[in-house]
């Protein structure tokens, strides 16, 4: 697992994206050799997150394959203009999302980038979490939904709420780089990772 492809669009959480944004980075200082960009749909040069940060992209999506989509979330519990509910219902990043998982592309969605997930059908049948005020919706989707911080289920993974991303990509890195790479990021941002992740298998 090489690259790494962080999704923005307008209204997603800012934490949701540049908290893993930072653990990868991070995880490079020590070992890791991914190459992490923020991506977008439409070709812009900045996106505005959920709390008004204007975010530069690195680029399109469709320019790189990458080996791990990471999908925010942001706006779905509030019905937010822009956000995850809207992209849910306009249907291309959920198609992208899609379109990646059956290229291999290992998925993960952060907090109510979840539903995203869920809405691409990549959660079918499959363990998942989401943000705590959209279980529910989650529960009405063919998600089998879980209680734990970080779900891994292989090649999908969800994450529970906003802080959680940070939760799922020290997880991911422990996974892909192993427990001293992970340590190290951990103790350089004075983080601890809280629990439970639920592995399958």
């Amino acid at each position: 697992m090489d690259t790494v492809a962080i999704v923005c669009y307008d209204g997603f959480d800012e934490l949701d994206a540049i908290g893993p944004y930072e653990v990868f980075e991070n995880a490079t200082r020590f070992g890791a050799t991914w190459d992490v960009t923020l991506r977008t749909l439409d070709d812009r040069s900045t996106v505005t997150a959920s709390h008004g940060l204007s975010v530069g992209a690195d680029g399109l999506l469709a320019d790189v394959s990458p080996d791990l989509l990471v999908v925010p979330g942001g706006g779905w519990n509030d019905r937010s203009e822009a956000g995850a509910r809207t992209e849910a219902d306009r249907g291309d990043l959920p198609d992208a999302v899609a379109a990646a998982h059956e290229r291999e592309t290992t998925v993960a969605g952060v907090c109510t980038g979840g539903m995203l997930l869920a809405r691409a059908g990549v959660l079918d049948d499959r363990p998942a979490v989401t943000h705590r005020g959209a279980l529910d919706d989650l529960r009405e989707t063919a998600a089998e939904v879980v209680d734990a911080r970080v779900v891994d289920d292989g090649d999908v993974l969800t994450a529970g709420g906003v802080t959680s991303g940070l939760d799922l990509a020290v997880h991911l890195v422990d996974r892909e780089w192993g427990a001293e790479t992970a340590d190290a990021v951990t103790a350089e941002m004075e983080y601890e990772p809280r629990g439970p992740v639920h592995r399958s298998g």
